[in-house]
């Protein structure tokens, strides 16, 4: 977005007024896009936040080590049942959540186990999905937004030449123009760009999601074999 807007600050503004006024500057073309864009400067910051702090806590959650299983298989193997359960604690991930609490479990019926740790799962399959509710609001707001501030931005400039008695100098409707423009072309940015980020990070957290539940049956495997 920042990029659009410095090339539209770039534009010569004698295209406009014929007055020489020279090149606008960045911070000037966003005075130009009027209230419209606070809100839309806001929802950018926001997306921004939400899509690297979730993306940097789904890159944690799937690190798992991959001989983690292997590892609880031979201790619960080797009734070793103390040991498996270490190796949970120690293991920050939502695949070591479901199989700690799967462990502890141990010794009671088979659906009980299963119960509990899709249980976990879904919390923590919540934790994953956290705000990204906010986010696909963003990817939908944004560009509505941006419209509004058109609509806003056209609203002056009709009144600028209902007012204006004899010719309309284009100079003076310059103002509704520029936040028309402007806001529009800032709310279909950030809501593209919160779009992309949402469907990115959604497909993240499917893979995270068949991970897990990929690994829970592995684990419910594990219980049925014979000792």
């Amino acid at each position: 977005m920042v990029i659009l807007l410095q090339q539209l600050a770039t534009s010569d503004t004698t295209a406009v007024g014929g007055d020489g006024e020279g090149v606008l500057f960045f911070f000037e073309l966003l005075l130009k896009g009027g209230f419209w864009l606070v809100p839309l400067v806001i929802l950018w910051g926001m997306a921004i936040y939400i899509f690297f702090e979730r993306l940097r806590n789904l890159n944690r959650a799937s690190k798992t080590p991959f001989e983690f299983m292997e590892k609880i298989k031979n201790l619960v193997a080797n009734g070793d049942v103390n040991g498996a359960k270490l190796l949970c604690s120690q293991t920050d991930s939502p695949i070591a959540k479901m199989i700690e609490k799967g462990i502890h479990r141990i010794g009671s019926p088979l659906k009980t186990i299963e119960a509990s740790i899709e249980n976990v799962g879904k919390i923590e399959v919540y934790k994953l999905e956290k705000n990204l509710s906010l986010l696909a609001t963003i990817s939908g707001a944004a560009p509505m937004i941006g419209f509004l501030g058109t609509v806003s931005g056209m609203i002056q400039a009709f009144i600028a030449i209902a007012q204006e008695e004899g010719s309309v100098s284009p100079k003076l409707l310059s103002t509704g123009i520029y936040e028309a423009m402007v806001t529009t072309a800032a709310g279909l940015v950030v809501g593209i760009i919160a779009y992309l980020g949402y469907n990115y990070l959604v497909s993240k957290v499917q893979k995270a999601i068949h991970y897990m539940e990929y690994t829970s049956i592995d684990f419910i495997d594990l219980l049925q074999e014979p000792q």
